[in-house]
């Protein structure tokens, strides 16, 4: 809350994760979009702890929630970096999210996307 002062100052809560860094680089010549390291812009501190976080949620003993699942789908994926990716991801979802419930003033459920498909899968049975 220190760091972005004003929760307002952000028009959509997706731009604090490029404000804080944690959006990837992209390098497009040609043919190819390449996706480089983070850039890195922003508080270090703030980045650190969200990046620190992502990789609590997402290993052993991290809580079972839609960030984790997600998180866990997408290092599933494979490839060389995939897990380092998949805890910049966190990170940055994790701020967004942060962001959004400071602004609205809502309760975290950490099971919306969960609970939101069972409640789909009984309305349609």
């Amino acid at each position: 809350m220190l760091v972005l002062e004003d929760p307002h100052r952000f028009k959509k809560s997706r731009s604090v994760g490029a404000y804080l860094g944690l959006r990837p680089r992209m390098n497009q010549s040609g043919q190819s979009d390449r996706q480089l390291r983070i850039t890195k812009a922003g508080d270090e501190l703030l980045r650190r702890f969200l990046v620190g976080s992502g990789q609590y949620i997402l290993g052993p003993f991290g809580p079972d929630c839609d960030l984790r699942r997600w998180g866990l789908a997408l290092a599933a994926r494979g490839g060389k970096n995939a897990k380092k990716r998949a805890v910049v991801a966190v990170a940055r979802k994790l701020s967004v999210l942060l962001h959004r419930l400071w602004v609205t003033g809502e309760v975290y459920e950490s099971f919306r996307v969960a609970h939101h498909e069972v409640l789909m899968g009984n309305l349609n049975g």
